[in-house]
């Protein structure tokens, strides 16, 4: 398997993070990957130029909430989330929320990174700001208890906080203080969690 990402990517590390949980992870070879150069392999995989993207027993996948399922269905299905029932859409919401909040950090990226210095919308990036801290906001007290087999949401939730902090965009102590602990247990518990951290 193929999986074109970056290094920075939350939705890639997701991916990485999820194939090290389910013992799939030397099945995959990373291909670096830059979505703003147009001459990049990504173009022709994807033709949406974006990543993740996995090419894997002749067919390529994408986004990762795609590659997630293909990858809990080679592990033997229902690891990541449950198979079916009410478990299940909790586990997928929950994912949901997480994938929307990256969803918003990154396009705060954008807005610093694609407009000249001094032109960014401030009405953007509260608008974005404002998704991140509504959805904080819903987040109880969590502790983590699945050992080394996290569910899709927690793997997300693990992924957007060590992005928010790779990319300093918010302090997400300073709205989801219960999160620490969670943190701290999840890392010390996950296969893969330091190999895949986030870097330029």
């Amino acid at each position: 398997m193929i999986l074109y990402s970056a290094p920075a990517s939350p939705f890639g590390r997701k991916v990485k993070l999820a194939a090290h949980c389910l013992g799939l992870i030397d099945q995959i070879t990373v291909r670096p990957t830059d979505t703003r150069d147009p001459e990049d392999e990504i173009r022709t995989v994807n033709p949406l130029g974006k990543i993740p993207a996995l090419v894997a027993d002749g067919q390529t996948l994408y986004d990762s909430r795609v590659i997630l399922e293909y990858l809990d269905s080679v592990a033997g299905g229902g690891k990541l989330a449950p198979a079916d029932g009410p478990a299940r859409f909790e586990v997928l919401t929950r994912a949901a929320k997480m994938d929307g909040m990256m969803d918003a950090a990154i396009l705060i990226v954008y807005e610093a990174r694609f407009r000249p210095a001094g032109m960014q919308v401030e009405s953007v990036l509260e608008a974005q700001r404002g998704k991140i801290l509504r959805s904080f906001a819903t987040i109880g007290a969590v502790t983590y208890e699945n050992g080394a087999m996290p569910d899709l949401g927690e793997i997300g939730l693990a992924c957007l906080l060590d992005y928010l902090d790779f990319r300093q965009q918010l302090d997400w102590r300073d709205h989801a203080p219960q999160l620490v602990s969670w943190l701290a247990d999840f890392a010390a518990a996950v296969p893969g969690y330091e190999a895949t951290m986030p870097a330029d």
